[in-house]
């Protein structure tokens, strides 16, 4: 099959052992970003599959009608940016692991690195030490401090365990159904949401982003943490209310946010107020870019391929389009 894969920005796929199962295909990944649907829909005009890089290119209705030759859309997780009902329509089966066992470590981690930034001041610390100014000011230690996490699930699990190590409380909140399991599992959940969200040193967020949960956080949540908090968010920026968090920052609650997310991406421009605040930590939306985490993800993303080649795909999204 002719396999196109999109967003491969750092060219990382082809020198990690996942790409090995792509062998006998021809295949093209392309390192640049095409935000323009016609220019993208020249360029991988022959594809018959197509391999997407999470969610930095759009799948759409009115790209799919370009794509005549493409029988197959493969990728892993949860699918916002994809209308499968298009692809249902256009015959494009569409493949996606979105029952993961195991948590994206790497996303735990980034994180929890956020976390440290953000009490140790280290982005500013390391500015003033590189500027000749040595310190310019005080930081935070954990132990004894309180982290609250927001979505009982396993990004948030592994964090607990690092916070818990560095001798952190931590407390729990999200829905009924996600506290229940927390209680069950003998963990600590807020006496309230206002209370999840004064009482907690640290904020860090652990939701998937769907209708349910956009804006989800709001101004008011937001106005409730102390001054001298942080809120941490490496999941989706759609989960705060729109244009909550920077309002949050400028009036002074909470003191600082560390981000791995952005409502527009990739995030360019300098002079973006919440990218250019004084008192934001943000990050390019790395917390899955490792190349271990992207052999894990990769390898059950090529699995696909191979799978649909061999006439037994698998992770369907849409299985009316396939006929055998």
């Amino acid at each position: 099959m002719k396999v196109h894969i999109l967003d491969d920005w750092f060219d990382t796929l082809r020198n990690l052992p996942c790409f090995e199962r792509l062998a006998g295909h021809e295949v093209k990944v392309w390192t640049d970003h095409v935000a323009d649907e016609a220019a993208l829909a020249d360029r991988i005009q022959d594809a018959e599959a197509l391999v997407l890089f999470r969610e930095r290119s759009p799948v759409t209705r009115s790209l799919l009608q370009r794509l005549r030759n493409l029988k197959l859309i493969s990728q892993r997780g949860v699918y916002p940016h994809v209308g499968v009902a298009a692809c249902s329509d256009q015959g494009v089966l569409f493949c996606s692991n979105t029952q993961v066992g195991l948590p994206s470590y790497a996303a735990a981690e980034l994180t929890f690195a956020l976390i440290l930034a953000g009490m140790r001041q280290l982005p500013q610390q390391m500015a003033s030490a590189k500027a000749g100014q040595w310190q310019m000011g005080v930081g935070k230690t954990l132990r004894g401090r309180q982290l609250g996490l927001y979505g009982y699930g396993r990004i948030g699990k592994v964090v607990a365990d690092y916070a818990r190590a560095f001798g952190m409380r931590v407390v729990w909140w999200g829905s009924d159904e996600g506290r229940a399991r927390a209680t069950a599992a003998g963990e600590t959940v807020a006496a309230s949401r206002d209370d999840f969200f004064a009482a907690s040193d640290v904020v860090s967020l652990h939701l998937r982003l769907t209708p349910a949960s956009k804006g989800l956080i709001t101004a008011q949540d937001l106005a409730a943490m102390q001054p001298g908090a942080l809120l941490v968010n490496t999941s989706r920026a759609g989960l705060i209310e729109a244009g909550a968090l920077l309002a949050a920052l400028d009036a002074g609650r909470p003191g600082t946010a560390a981000t791995d997310v952005f409502d527009s991406e990739p995030l360019t421009d300098p002079n973006d107020p919440l990218l250019a605040h004084p008192r934001l930590i943000a990050t390019p939306h790395i917390g899955f870019v490792t190349e271990d985490e992207f052999d894990f993800q990769f390898n059950d993303i090529f699995e696909q391929i191979q799978a649909y080649a061999a006439g037994a795909p698998i992770n369907m999204i849409n299985p009316e389009v396939w006929t055998g």
